[in-house]
């Protein structure tokens, strides 16, 4: 089936739920009231959810990140909305903006505007859908034993800093992120994750892990857990190393094993 045939398809129902909106609108209008009922996640279209996806990934992701969650103090992946409660009034927001910030009015149809709306109710359940989560305790157990994610990655001040303080990651990565880096790490890898080589003035090789950079300097954590402060000028050679030093454990866990992983990474929400 091509994409086409597949948008045809989800088309009618796109415009069904537009002008469900429009008529409430209008309702709306004529009674002088206010619609405070959110219509239930179940009641949106699955096609309009799935187009929706791509709408944000194509005009919202470039500020708000895949995950919803990279402009402070926003996180759209919660469900919840500081100056939004109904379909009706997260609409307003997207085609007006908000002024005095960055929030740019869009101008998107009837049917765009649905199925934006649709993903972004969403949004975090839909990232989730076809990952299976297994039992947390036994994820920890695989986590800290037999997959050796522990010799890396720190978890609630207990750790090495090789790789990312995972003691958070539960809060900003849905579950089809977290299987995803474990499967391949390589495609899932955040830019600011990547490791470094430089070369210094005296000839000596260093490899680490990126903490920030700017256009002079680079810091990062090098693989004897130093921190380490290098001006870009003063170096022979730099280069950002664009394949994860994670392996990639598509082949060393199990369904179950990954399952239990996953669920395990999810509950890590920083300590209460």
């Amino acid at each position: 089936m091509t994409w086409f045939s597949t948008w045809r398809q989800a088309w009618p129902a796109a415009w069904r739920r537009a002008a469900g909106c429009l008529a409430a609108a209008c309702l709306l209008l004529i009674g002088g009231g206010r619609l405070e009922a959110q219509a239930p996640l179940s009641e949106y279209a699955e096609a309009d959810i799935q187009f929706g996806s791509a709408i944000y990934t194509a005009q919202c992701a470039v500020c708000h990140g895949s995950t919803g969650n990279t402009i402070a103090g926003v996180d759209l992946r919660s469900g919840r909305f500081r100056r939004a409660t109904t379909d009706n009034e997260l609409r307003g927001i997207i085609t007006k903006g908000i002024p005095e910030t960055a929030m740019p009015p869009f101008k998107f149809d009837p049917p765009q505007l649905t199925m934006l709306v649709a993903y972004l109710r969403n949004m975090r359940d839909f990232e989730s859908r076809g990952v299976a989560l297994g039992d947390p305790m036994r994820g920890r157990t695989v986590f800290e034993g037999s997959s050796a994610c522990a010799t890396c990655h720190r978890v609630n001040g207990k750790g090495p800093r090789l790789a990312p303080d995972l003691s958070e990651i539960g809060v900003s990565r849905s579950a089809a992120d977290l299987q995803k880096a474990i499967l391949d790490p390589g495609a899932a890898i955040r830019p600011i994750n990547r490791s470094v080589r430089a070369v210094t003035p005296d000839g000596k090789v260093v490899r680490g892990r990126r903490l920030n950079e700017d256009s002079y300097t680079v810091q990062l954590i090098d693989e004897q857990e130093r921190l380490l402060s290098l001006t870009k000028a003063d170096l022979r050679e730099y280069t950002v190393v664009m394949e994860a030093t994670m392996p990639a454990y598509k082949d060393k866990l199990n369904p179950s094993e990954l399952s239990d992983v996953v669920a395990y990474l999810l509950t890590l929400k920083g300590l209460q």
